[in-house]
């Protein structure tokens, strides 16, 4: 649990009874067309919560009511503590306040986000870092090595790949086939004729054994 200091939770408890204060007495200055205005903020900022929480990446009928109805409060708290502001103190004690209130609420974001950055990243211990396994040629490979290498890269084209490993693996497709056809030209051809699926294995059609010479 984060040590706050001891001046944290005093300082905290002032500025929610200076805010509530400000608050209630923009409430009561507020005309009734006022208060509509504020409603409908309330309803905007609650909408665009409840929509940006949709479209996240794990979509939550809770996570999206709570996002909404927090953010319809917090714009009716921020609305009603600046008219409280602007009838105790006028033009100036608003802008101050309004001015305070955004520096803080973006070094809040800021803080949120550097940890969210750092909480995503992933600390490997170095003994873990997997070191990269050699690729052995297709011509030392087995005919049934073939045909596993075969089945190994059509699943992993179906996974999100950068450039550079998706076009190595379209070669190493290329090769593997030209291996197969190159050590049972007949059996190829069978296999082929049969219009296999993207990830049938060939190797069944084919004569199994060590690479030819």
């Amino acid at each position: 649990m984060p040590n706050r200091g001891p001046l944290a939770l005093p300082l905290l408890g002032i500025g929610l009874l200076a805010g509530g204060a400000l608050a209630v007495v923009g409430g009561l200055a507020l005309p009734p067309d006022g208060l509509v205005a504020v409603s409908l903020a309330a309803v905007v900022s609650g909408c665009l919560a409840a929509g940006i929480a949709r479209e996240s990446d794990r979509p939550d009928r809770r996570a999206t009511m709570d996002a909404a109805w927090r953010a319809a409060a917090a714009a009716v708290a921020v609305l009603l503590v600046l008219s409280g502001a602007a009838v105790l103190g006028g033009a100036l004690l608003t802008l101050l306040l309004a001015g305070a209130g955004a520096t803080a609420a973006l070094a809040v974001w800021v803080v949120r986000t550097d940890r969210g950055i750092a909480a995503g990243v992933p600390q490997v211990p170095p003994a873990t870092v997997r070191r990269p396994v050699p690729v052995l040629p297709v011509s030392a490979l087995s005919t049934g090595d073939l045909g596993r290498e075969w089945v190994r890269t059509t699943e992993a084209l179906a996974t999100r790949l950068d450039l550079g490993t998706r076009q190595a693996l379209v070669v190493r497709r290329q090769e593997t086939l030209d291996e197969l056809e190159r050590r049972d030209p007949a059996g190829f051809a069978r296999w082929l004729a049969a219009t296999p699926s993207p990830g049938s294995d060939p190797a069944g059609h084919l004569r199994h054994g060590d690479p030819a010479a």
